[in-house]
Formats: C-alpha cells, structure tokens, sequence
C-alpha cells in the first residue's frame, strides 16, 4: 500500500475477488485468515458491500458475490467488444466468414461482438446478441473445452449444422484473461471448415486476450 491508496478499499476489492474464485462462498473466519485481519474488520467489509448489493450471505452465514456484480458486468461488454473488433476485423476479411466474439452468460453462450466480411457474395447472418446453449456450436464448445483443460491439442473446435442447417463454425477459446471466459470463432456456409482457419482462429483468439489484459 501506498500513501495514495486506500486501505480499505482495497480490502473490499480482495474480498470481492476471493469470493469470485470460489463457487461455495466463504465464511467470516475464512475471509479474515486469507485477509490477514481480524474478524471485525471483515465484518465491517462485508456490510458495507451488502449495502451495495456486491455480497450476500445465505443462511448459513456463507458470503458469495452478490447480484450488485451484474450490473456492474453489464457495462465490460463494450470495452470488451471495443477491444476485440481489430482482431475480429482482420479474422473475417482474411478468411471471409463472419467473426464473433463469444462470451459465457450464465449457462448460455453469448455473442458480444460480430464483425462480418465485407468482399464476400454471402456470408451468414450472425448478430450481436445471439445465444446459444454452450454446449451447441463451436463457440460454446471451444469454451467447454478450455473449462476442462481440453483445448490443448488442437486449440480449436469444429462444428457443422449444430445452430444453423448448412453452416460450419470454428471457434478457440480466450486463454489468459482473468475474469472472463469466451471465445472468437468464425461462422460459414460450407459442408466443412477448410483447414487453415482452425490455426487462424487461434491467432484471432490471441490477439484478443492479448487486448484484454
């Protein structure tokens, strides 16, 4: 800590942090051991953020992030999507198929940024906004894969006909980024994915979690 920062405030910040790294909350106890401070003060941090709707504690007296987060959430979608476009940009020109940006919401698979190529007769239509169950097209896949330490050989999942009749899709997962998971991908009318636009999607993949760290 410095004389320009705030002591407190950082203490609220880890707390947030610890409880996202965690899917079964923590207690008070267990807060202020990882803290290194006493139990008053953590007491004192966890009202505060409650009053903000940042925590909550069930029953149990178990403190999880709370739905205050969400909000705050709702408003990374366009400095992520503002990062990603050049990336995204340049995937749908060189391989001529719509690029996307795919973010996990929930349960669901969500398109937050699409860029679609310009030089192309057809292209399929795919927009920002779009969802779809992760475990269904190739986005989702390449999530799912890179959740489960799958993703390393060949980096990339391949999908045809799962969201769209007559559509391909290639996606590889973001590696990398803290607090987000995603993926980019392209999406085509084709029988098949030819070969070079798997290893392109994974370049696509990180020049974008290169922008977002």
């Amino acid at each position: 800590m410095t004389a320009e920062t705030s002591q407190t405030l950082d203490r609220g910040l880890r707390v947030l942090k610890l409880l996202a790294d965690t899917d079964h909350g923590l207690t008070v106890t267990e807060l202020s051991n990882k803290l290194g401070v006493n139990r008053t003060v953590v007491y004192r941090l966890l009202a505060t953020l409650e009053q903000h709707a940042l925590v909550r504690r069930d029953l149990g007296g178990r403190a999880r992030v709370g739905l205050g987060v969400l909000r705050l959430g709702r408003q990374v979608h366009p400095l992520v999507r503002e990062a990603a476009l050049p990336a995204l940009r340049s995937l749908a020109e060189d391989i001529g198929a719509t690029a996307h940006l795919t973010l996990v919401d929930g349960s669901e698979a969500l398109a937050v940024a699409v860029v679609e190529p310009t030089w192309t007769d057809y292209h399929v239509a795919y927009r920002t906004g779009f969802r779809h169950p992760l475990d269904r097209g190739a986005a989702g896949r390449a999530i799912l894969a890179a959740r489960q330490g799958l993703a390393t050989d060949p980096g990339y999942a391949l999908t045809h006909g799962e969201l769209e009749a007559g559509a391909s899709g290639a996606a590889a997962p973001l590696v990398g980024v803290t607090g987000i998971e995603g993926s980019v991908g392209v999406v085509m009318l084709s029988d098949s994915v030819p070969e070079r636009v798997g290893p392109r999607v994974v370049d696509a993949a990180r020049e974008v979690a290169d922008a977002l760290r």
